[in-house]
């Protein structure tokens, strides 16, 4: 009898870390803001997560997606610019979002359809993943693709060794976290990049996620000293209305000012193929809401060359073209080595690279698969 996926992934996974007992052999676990509360034989939301007799076995020793990208693809624009990041990936998500672009990995045993997405498992250690980045001259390791915050414990045994050759770390999440994990994470972690997917918590539900979890993750990140920046895929008809798009703004520029907000363009993709492409005008005018709202650092995505000048990156102080961008490709960098503006010798909120004659200028701008 062939094996199934679910056999398939239960064999690669370790006691997890991130829960407490329940009783009656029940866990809560708290990898995600569902903290669910799983019985013996039972699986959380995310399917990845499941509780034999007792213990909580969680994803462990294995990536289904890895790749080296450049820091703007994930998109970080103020985390060591120029920079190659090894970005891998595990299975499963805890939110079912009707265009997302990685459901091959993210909604494996959720859908059918999703399974597939098992093929793609290459069994590694966390040894080799730190090897191989130092073999792609990758200063970073990123978690992404499927939901990082689900298979945390491997993330950061990952991290620690990638830590310890001197690299650093990121996430790229839906933001659907707790305290307890991110206080897990914060000793290895340097960037955590959130999707802000709405401001409605109507929507939220629809992605099977909760609007005040995301935005308490965004606070409390921020508050624990990660470097946060923040996306909202612009989605027509979905939560593109000039009013929710205020909404967002506003909230970020509570938090702080400076948290980069790039608003992107979004593509018919999964289940959600009858929505229209964004049209670069309505980047233009999330953009424009973002700064009138008062955030320092607004950018426009994935529509290279037709935003102008959102994809660089200005002095807040004196509006000095610190980085000038071309989708993924740095055309010029002057941020100094102590991370200040050259002209009026302000800092420059961000972590920026203390040997700025080394930031790659003109590269490739493209991933490339391991």
């Amino acid at each position: 009898m062939a094996e199934t996926v679910q056999q398939r992934l239960d064999q690669l996974t370790a006691p997890g870390r991130l829960y407490e007992p329940a009783g009656n052999g029940a866990v809560r676990c708290y990898a995600c803001a569902h903290r669910c509360l799983i019985k013996p034989g039972r699986r959380g939301i995310c399917q990845v997560r499941f509780n034999q007799d007792g213990e909580l076995r969680v994803p462990w020793g294995y990536v289904a997606a890895i790749q080296v990208d450049p820091i703007e693809k994930k998109p970080f624009n103020h985390f060591l610019p120029g920079s190659d990041a090894l970005s891998f990936g595990m299975l499963g998500c805890d939110f079912h979002c009707g265009y997302c672009q990685n459901w091959l990995t993210s909604q494996v045993m959720r859908d059918p359809k999703a399974d597939m997405g098992a093929y793609y498992v290459r069994e590694i250690t966390p040894e080799k993943m730190v090897s191989i980045a130092e073999q792609q001259n990758a200063p970073i390791l990123v978690s992404t693709y499927n939901e990082p915050l689900i298979t945390t414990e491997w993330a950061i045994d990952i991290f620690k060794k990638a830590k310890q050759a001197g690299m650093q770390c990121a996430y790229v999440s839906n933001g659907n976290a707790t305290p307890e994990v991110l206080d897990a994470l914060a000793p290895y972690l340097s960037a955590y990049k959130i999707d802000l997917k709405s401001m409605q918590d109507k929507n939220y539900r629809q992605l099977g996620g909760v609007l005040q979890h995301v935005l308490d993750s965004i606070a409390y990140a921020k508050k624990i000293g990660l470097w946060v920046e923040v996306v909202t895929l612009v989605v027509p008809g979905f939560n593109d209305d000039p009013e929710e798009l205020w909404d967002a703004a506003r909230f970020l520029r509570s938090v702080s000012e400076d948290i980069p907000w790039h608003v992107t363009a979004y593509h018919p993709d999964y289940k959600m193929t009858n929505n229209p492409y964004t049209e670069s005008s309505s980047l233009q005018t999330a953009s424009e809401i973002g700064q009138e709202a008062g955030l320092n650092f607004v950018y426009a995505g994935n529509l290279p060359g037709r935003v102008g000048s959102l994809e660089n990156t200005f002095c807040p102080h004196c509006n000095f073209l610190l980085i000038t961008r071309n989708g993924y490709i740095i055309r010029e960098y002057r941020v100094t080595a102590q991370g200040h503006c050259p002209r009026c010798g302000k800092a420059v909120p961000g972590i920026w690279t203390n040997e700025p004659k080394t930031v790659r200028l003109d590269g490739w701008g493209t991933p490339h698969r391991i």
